[in-house]
């Protein structure tokens, strides 16, 4: 597995940094971190972009050999054509999306039958489309999804935070899903209790400040092989200022990609030792 960063890791500098952190802010600080892979989010949609802005990035990449992977939001039959066009345009291998783009919600059958209608088209791009975890969906809903859909070019982009929001945690969505997973989003997060004691907080931490499991999670879906790229991606709360938030988010950004490549390259070593 390749280590990579991906634009939600900057959410905070994609929205206020002036002049804006874009695309090639993104894949400068990939090349100078030894990360071979960007994945560009919902946050710097490349379906809106002129072609020459996306011919561009795909040569500055070429020459800074950095691999690119793109991400979607709102899972449609057109959504997804527009998607592999732009994949084959930039050489992307990887297409992840959440289903899901306010207020459209498909159902879990209407996954399925997208996924099946895309299965051919998929296999010619020799793309794999990557369904993330996102707050609705229970992780055995997901799987049930994959497994129904039953086409080789589809599997899960399981990110280590997003299913706290429909009440389960990391280990049990690991548990279920790695198998499936051709993508890993990591991030860290922290839950505390609120002073007032009526609930808790959940707020982003830089990797290995937190409380979760990441190197299980490398580790659990590194045995399975399926998953090619780990990329990193932050919720960085706000500091009092923007300018201090922004500090913050590059501050924890440096931390986290140095720690995310000691922890790839610790569970390659593994998998040598066990070969």
């Amino acid at each position: 597995m390749r280590p990579g960063v991906g634009s939600f890791a900057f959410g905070w500098a994609v929205e206020h940094t002036r002049p804006r952190f874009d695309e090639h802010a993104l894949l400068a600080f990939a090349h100078r971190h030894g990360a071979s892979v960007v994945q560009l989010g919902d946050n710097l949609p490349v379906h809106t972009w002129p072609a020459q802005r996306l011919e561009c990035f795909v040569d500055a990449a070429r020459r800074l050999d950095v691999s690119i992977e793109l991400g979607a939001r709102g899972l449609t039959d057109a959504h997804l054509e527009r998607y592999l066009e732009l994949c084959g345009r930039c050489g992307a291998r990887l297409l992840r999306f959440v289903a899901d783009a306010h207020p459209y919600e498909p159902s879990a059958d209407d996954l399925i039958a997208l996924l099946r209608n895309g299965g051919r088209a998929l296999a010619a791009a020799d793309v794999m489309l990557a369904i993330e975890n996102h707050d609705r969906f229970p992780a055995a809903t997901l799987r049930g999804i994959i497994e129904s859909a039953a086409i080789p070019h589809a599997g899960i982009c399981l990110d280590t935070a997003n299913s706290l929001g429909a009440g389960e945690g990391l280990s049990h969505v690991t548990d279920r899903l790695a198998s499936l997973t051709v993508n890993l989003h990591v991030k860290d997060v922290r839950i505390s209790r609120l002073p007032h004691m009526m609930g808790f907080v959940v707020e982003g931490r830089p990797l290995g400040a937190g409380q979760l499991d990441i190197a299980q999670a490398i580790e659990c879906v590194r045995q399975h092989g399926r998953c090619e790229s780990v990329i990193l991606e932050a919720w960085t709360p706000p500091a009092p200022t923007m300018a201090e938030t922004l500090q913050r988010e590059r501050a924890d950004a440096e931390m986290s990609i140095e720690r995310l490549k000691a922890l790839v390259a610790l569970s390659s070593e593994s998998l040598r030792g066990s070969s």
